[in-house]
């Protein structure tokens, strides 16, 4: 792993058992149009500075693995057409001396090599529809089985195999822990029709789970699945007739591969005229606050 350029203020954090939640950058630089983008992502911080806690937005400036972005930073994201970086892009970016935005496979894996141990995002990743004869598996979940940190997020989004993404989830031996809840969110949606076996009241119990896992666990890192409140989540019946449109719409444009997700949600921004976007962003936010809980409960754990 190249040397990582911590920002001094998560330096200090961590040094001090401050909480830090680290922040991706793939839905500043891919999930928003802009200016929106740069909007959300000083927003996103601001919530957690008004919780007391550090936000470490995570990307690869000029190569290089940052933790915490800087004015500069923040502008390359936001402003510039950068790749999109998974954990396999890492080497190359940095051989290349390039800048990348981090999904939540490659945010994971630098914030825990900083020692970050709480995560906020949106959706994870999953096991994609036809996975059986395409293969097309996220890295966010072959990277969470080895990666020692807590993921808050809405679940994986409806487009994706959401039976197929809880059981490699459990052949991978990462917890999944609904957050007062037992039922598995699918991004948009509140529930997935999905039952989780174990669930959690408080950030302070899942700061105890960490703590077990420690103990217990292999390494391996842990979901906590947020549902959005039912009165933001999207409704339901329009949710469930724009996706019918959409899939129906990448077979008739013969969309194939790796090429079909991203047909699939930018049909679904359009057709629910921006419906869509504004779940996200509410999610987004509603993940990055309990994260901000949880980091400070597991610090005053640790304390």
């Amino acid at each position: 792993m190249p040397t990582l350029n911590i920002a001094p203020d998560v330096a200090r954090a961590l040094a001090d058992n401050k909480p830090v939640v680290a922040l991706e950058s793939t839905i500043i630089s891919h999930g928003l149009p802009r200016p929106r983008n740069r909007e959300a992502a000083l927003e996103f911080e601001q919530i957690l500075r008004d919780k007391g806690v550090v936000p470490a937005t995570i990307a690869i400036i000029d190569g290089v693995p940052t933790v915490g972005l800087d004015a500069d930073g923040l502008a390359t994201i936001a402003d510039r057409d950068i790749a999109k970086a998974s954990v396999r892009d890492l080497p190359i970016l940095h051989a290349t001396k390039q800048s990348g935005a981090t999904t939540v496979a490659a945010t994971a894996h630098i914030a825990a090599q900083a020692g970050i141990r709480v995560f906020a995002t949106g959706g994870l990743g999953g096991v994609h529809r036809g996975a059986s004869e395409t293969f097309d598996e996220s890295a966010d979940l072959s990277t969470l089985a080895v990666t020692n940190i807590t993921v808050v997020s809405a679940g994986v989004k409806s487009v994706l195999d959401i039976a197929a993404t809880l059981e490699r989830l459990e052949t991978l031996s990462v917890p999944v822990i609904g957050f007062g809840t037992t039922a598995f969110p699918a991004f948009w949606l509140t529930d997935s029709g999905f039952t989780l076996d174990w669930t959690v009241k408080d950030a302070a119990e899942v700061a105890a789970v960490m703590a077990s896992q420690d103990v217990t666990g292999h390494g391996q890192g842990i979901v906590v699945a947020n549902p959005i409140p039912p009165e933001q989540q999207w409704d339901p019946i329009a949710h469930d007739h724009v996706l019918s449109e959409a899939f129906l719409a990448a077979e008739q444009a013969g969309v194939r591969g790796k090429a079909v997700t991203p047909f699939l949600l930018g049909y679904i921004v359009e057709a629910s005229a921006g419906r869509s976007l504004e779940v996200n962003l509410d999610l987004a936010r509603n993940n990055i606050r309990v994260a901000g809980d949880i980091a400070t409960a597991w610090c005053k754990r640790r304390a």
